[in-house]
């Protein structure tokens, strides 16, 4: 019988090199699929770790402390319950395997038509981002768009979604005009009727460019879970504010990222100005926040100039004094809360030096709400009356020792009628409706940080406390119950938060005496009516603080 040859492996032979690579190959494949499972659980683990991370870090600071109890009760009853840490591994690994699996490949690229935007918009900005003694020009005719835009998104129609722009260091990025020219640009090119979030880098001479997603409109009023002393004037972008209040939409409960202005003797702002164009919400926000103010105690003075009766819901209730509709009323309404003013003022600095606790009616928070003021004030004007700005001045000026709260909101039309005091006292604005960057920048002291778009839902603006940012704002909608074309749903949730009706006293006047010392005048119709609220005005002792 012949002998067979030996393998050249055995034989002391040489093994190919691509012999050896197929011979890897082939045992990496082998080693691959009988790893698989472990890899895409491993995958999992590591894409549920991080969203654990990004989710921790996005939880504000005061819910951190609940949610880690929440969490170690859970894993506590799985570890006493039978079988309980084999079923919290088991879908443990369900989950890792169903994170961790194969998904579609992303999309490579920008396609054709994406590519021919992002051409267009950096040929527009050559203009403005080179200059001809630059030798080695980051934008020029002709040039590549990839070095200047380093990131980029689409939406499902091919409109950009976000960017970032990488421009020359020599580009004036301090100077406003230089800024206003690119984002008017940049929001032509990418397309109107959206609101988009520039972010200006002046460190590493960076643009990011965001479109913004609108705010939710359909928030009614409700009891929103705030202490004394702090009102929601609305709800605002998650990134803007570090707080979040649950509140009921639809019936379904969300965590909104609230407004909160903050009164009282320790506020830095403690009077507020709210501008609009007729039907933008600036009743709304008063309604807003004299519901919210009635529930935490407080006292409610409404005056309202344009006559529309828009809050007759108030009237009569425990809590509100008067709800003032003609110029001799209102007028007489301004001259009570100045005396009660200096009242509160008097009684503060007694109790203070005699050692005693300032009285409990005293420390009653007073909310002064003028509805567009600037008609009483044409209305004075004409008739040769006193100013009504003139009696507002104790209020705006001394109020926030008094516990005492003036409400301004006016029209853009009307702007030029308001006092001096008004706009050097009122801190905090607000500016809804639609409305140019300039008319905005004009009222709250600084350009709004966004585009503002043409056409906006009512109670859609911009607000600034202070000295703080610009925030978007999105005002609770708190129309007027009595109103039959509003929201059913959101005239019953007006209806549930207004206080019941107080004792009718003779005359048909609201009885305060037991929120107020002193009773304000009803709505005067007449001299008469005028005559007997002069009569009712306190008299202001002649001490003063």
């Amino acid at each position: 019988m012949a002998r067979r040859p030996l393998p050249r492996l055995l034989g002391g032979g040489i093994l190919s090199p691509a012999r050896g690579r197929e011979l890897a190959r082939t045992a990496a494949d082998s080693a691959t699929d009988v790893l698989h499972p472990l890899l895409v659980i491993g995958r999992g683990l590591r894409i549920l770790a991080a969203a654990a991370r990004r989710r921790w870090a996005a939880t504000p600071k005061d819910r951190r402390g609940p949610a880690l109890f929440l969490g170690v009760s859970v894993a506590l009853v799985l570890a006493l319950a039978p079988y309980g840490p084999l079923l919290a591994l088991a879908a443990l690994m369900a989950a890792a395997a169903w994170q961790g699996r194969e998904r579609a490949a992303a999309k490579a690229g920008p396609g054709p038509a994406e590519l021919e935007r992002l051409g267009s918009l950096y040929e527009a900005l050559v203009p403005y981002f080179s200059v001809p003694e630059d030798p080695s020009p980051l934008f020029a005719h002709g040039g590549e768009w990839q070095r200047a835009f380093s990131e980029y998104g689409f939406d499902a129609a091919g409109r950009i979604t976000r960017l970032r722009i990488r421009y020359p260091a020599y580009f004036t990025d301090g100077e406003p005009a230089s800024r206003s020219r690119i984002e008017a640009l940049l929001h032509a090119k990418s397309g109107r009727g959206r609101e988009y979030l520039f972010d200006w880098d002046e460190e590493g001479n960076r643009l990011d460019l965001r479109v913004l997603e609108p705010l939710p409109a359909g928030v009614p009023v409700q009891p929103f879970v705030t202490s004394p002393g702090e009102t929601v004037l609305g709800f605002t972008d998650a990134d803007g504010v570090q707080r979040t209040l649950p509140v009921l939409e639809d019936g379904a409960q969300h965590d909104m990222p609230p407004v909160i202005w903050r009164t009282g003797p320790r506020s830095a702002e403690p009077h507020l100005l709210a501008v609009g164009h007729p039907g933008s919400g600036t009743s709304t926000l008063l309604r807003s926040i004299a519901l919210q103010a009635l529930r935490h105690g407080g006292d409610v003075l409404v005056v309202e100039g344009g006559g529309s009766g828009e809050f007759a819901c108030l009237s009569g209730r425990r809590g509100v004094p008067a709800v003032e509709c003609g110029p001799a009323g209102a007028l007489a309404a301004l001259d009570w809360a100045a005396h009660e003013t200096e009242r509160r003022l008097v009684a503060t600095h007694r109790a203070r030096e005699a050692g005693r606790p300032v009285p409990e009616d005293v420390r009653r928070p007073l909310w002064i709400l003028l509805d567009r003021p600037g008609v009483l004030a044409h209305v004075a004007a004409a008739e040769g009356a006193p100013d009504p700005f003139v009696r507002l001045q104790v209020p705006l000026r001394h109020g926030r020792a008094a516990h005492v709260t003036v409400v301004v909101a006016e029209q853009f039309d009307h702007l030029g009628l308001l006092g001096d005091a008004v706009w050097q006292h009122t801190r905090a604005r607000v500016v809804l409706g639609p409305a140019s960057a300039g008319q905005v920048g004009d009222v709250l002291g600084l350009p709004p940080h966004t585009t503002p778009v043409p056409r906006v839902p009512p109670g859609r603006g911009y607000v600034r406390l202070g000295a703080g940012p610009v925030h978007r704002l999105q005002v609770p909608a708190a129309p007027d119950p009595y109103d039959e074309d509003a929201d059913p749903a959101h005239r019953e949730a007006v209806l549930e938060l207004l206080p019941a009706r107080a004792q009718a006293a003779a005359g048909g006047r609201a009885a305060s005496a037991k929120s107020l010392q002193t009773q304000p005048p009803a709505q005067a119709q007449g001299p008469e009516a005028e005559a007997d609220a002069a009569d009712r005005i306190p008299e202001v002792p002649a001490e003063a603080p």
